[in-house]
């Protein structure tokens, strides 16, 4: 019966720190301490351990050493010697390493909080043994770094929280996070309306009745303002502004708002949206390389691409604002 007891608590001492050694190591420091701020009272625990975790690894792996060789040594001495290496072998293989490592590698955090204190013990008795190895180590390889994922694997995550029962985020969240993510590498040539399919009218055009109700089938909210050879963009019509104004038989130039901006085809979606902060402005003209008007793109058109949805004006009789433009361009 003593024979049993000794292997068995041998044997859970083997398990424990062969656990613990894949458990504990597996929580980065730094993955600790973001969990602290947000409230986990297990990583609160194991933190200030982990955080010494060349000092940890040594003891834990002494410590596993040991175990396993007093085992060895134990059943040496209760059974012949090549049965006593097989059972040792199989015992330490099954009971000592994969099971608990299978084990501790799901609920590191739960376990290693459990177990903290033995962990204590042993890093106070071994200590003189494991701070000069610790040190080396330190000296060697110096300080963890944190894990730093590429835009591409962070895409991967969402993807994978996406599609777990487990995960908190929503999938307006995880929407929004993708377009976050790809929003730098997209350029302006990307989600502009193409000169082709714009609704606009000219300057020189005469503001009637029948005018505005043309205009207001289109459904849009504002209208780019060409020159009468439709060559230059020179300002933008906003339709609320024609509400109960009189403007009867004034030409477009006359009430169009004349302050207009101009952003390059090539230019990145992040630079597009610092441009209509700092200006306040709803809409830009888009020019190419020649400084020809090639489209025009809104304030809409780019948050749209964090946000994955679409925006509607108050004012818009559509949603879908560049399809309905492309639908009527090819109607004519």
């Amino acid at each position: 019966m003593f024979n049993i007891v000794i292997t068995l608590v041998l044997i859970t001492l083997s398990a424990i720190f062969s656990g613990l050694t894949l458990g504990l190591l597996s929580l980065g420091p730094h993955e600790l301490k973001r969990k602290i701020e947000l409230g986990d009272k297990n990583a609160e625990k194991i933190y200030p351990i982990r955080k010494k975790g060349n000092l940890l690894l040594v003891t834990l792996c002494l410590a596993n050493v040991a175990v396993n060789a007093a085992l060895s040594i134990f059943l040496g001495s209760i059974a012949p010697g090549l049965i006593a290496g097989l059972i040792s072998t199989a015992l330490i293989t099954v009971f000592g390493e994969i099971a608990p490592q299978a084990i501790f590698s799901r609920f590191a955090m739960e376990l290693g909080a459990r177990s903290i204190w033995l962990v204590k013990i042993f890093m106070f008795v071994l200590y003189p043994i494991c701070a000069p190895l610790a040190w080396a180590l330190d000296k060697l390889l110096g300080d963890e770094l944190p894990t730093v994922y590429s835009k591409n694997e962070m895409m991967q995550i969402l993807e994978e929280h996406g599609t777990s029962d487990e995960s908190d985020i929503q999938e307006h969240e995880e929407r929004i996070a993708r377009g976050a993510l790809t929003f730098g590498d997209k350029k302006i040539e990307d989600i502009m309306t193409p000169r082709s399919v714009i609704a606009s009218v000219r300057e020189g055009d005469i503001i009637t009745k029948k005018y505005l109700e043309d205009l207001k089938k289109h459904g849009y909210s504002r209208y780019p303002v060409f020159d009468n050879n439709k060559e230059n963009l020179v300002g933008i019509m906003y339709m609320y502004k024609l509400v109960g104004s009189n403007i009867d038989k004034k030409t477009v130039g006359e009430v169009c708002d004349k302050k207009i901006h101009f952003l390059n085809i090539q230019e990145k979606l992040d630079h597009a949206l610092s441009a209509f902060i700092k200006t306040k402005s709803h809409l830009y003209g888009v020019v190419n390389e020649f400084k020809e008007v090639v489209g025009i793109v809104s304030i809409e058109d780019v948050i749209e691409e964090i946000i994955g949805e679409e925006i509607v004006d108050e004012f818009d009789e559509f949603e879908n604002i560049r399809s309905v433009a492309e639908k009527l361009a090819r109607k004519v």
